[in-house]
């Protein structure tokens, strides 16, 4: 083994699978939170049938708050982890490790959990 593939980095896939599946956590609490007021707006706005959400509504609605917690915890967590793997990568000399994907995928993630954790809470 030489010197430079002794100090190459080691690829951080345990954090970009934690940061994608916090966001993954943020958008499936917020779905919940807006299954019974929001979500069925905005899915009537665009044109798509939202009769499937009963039962999740139904499920959701007394833990509304809960599950908007959650989402927050939730899309924290996954800001977090993704401002530490960006961190990480930016301070190792000449590394190019990680998923390009990682990022933008945690980005639109968070962003549409954002999205539906303030409107669960704001239209129920």
């Amino acid at each position: 083994m030489t010197d430079e593939t002794r100090d190459r980095p080691e690829p951080q896939t345990g954090k970009e699978a934690g940061a994608v599946l916090l966001a993954l956590g943020s958008v499936a609490a917020a779905i919940g939170a807006a299954s019974c007021c929001a979500l069925p707006m905005i899915l009537a706005g665009f044109g798509v049938s939202s009769a499937w959400l009963f039962g999740i509504a139904i499920l959701s609605a007394p833990h509304r708050l809960a599950l908007v917690a959650a989402a927050a915890v939730c899309l924290v967590g996954a800001g977090i982890m993704l401002a530490l793997r960006s961190r990480a990568i930016a301070g190792a000399p000449g590394c190019a490790c990680g998923h390009r994907g990682v990022v933008p995928l945690v980005i639109i993630l968070a962003i549409c959990g954002a999205g539906l954790a303030v409107a669960g809470y704001l239209y129920a």
